[in-house]
């Protein structure tokens, strides 16, 4: 089962941009899944185990790295890239 992700990280911290920007950068070297980086989220895009493991160790290895960080995720069953990237919508 393919899901959709929309990820959006806010680090409670000064230098918040270094560190998002930095958690897209890992993400993006998983392979299985397809990244779409918006100004104001990030979209997932892959097989549920594959996204799932991805953001489980994205999640945990910002949490080790940076502290304090809020992750705010919504998850959409199926791919919906190309639904979402519609200019129709």
């Amino acid at each position: 089962m393919d899901v959709t992700v929309e990820i959006s990280l806010h680090p409670l911290r000064a230098d918040y941009e270094e560190i998002v920007i930095d958690c897209i950068a890992h993400l993006k070297k998983r392979q299985g899944i397809e990244l779409i980086v918006n100004p104001t989220a990030t979209h997932v895009y892959g097989p549920i185990e594959v996204v799932f493991d991805a953001l489980k160790q994205e999640v945990s290895r910002t949490f080790k790295t940076y502290g304090k960080s809020v992750f705010v995720l919504k998850i959409l069953n199926g791919n919906l890239k190309d639904s979402l990237m519609d200019k129709n919508l």
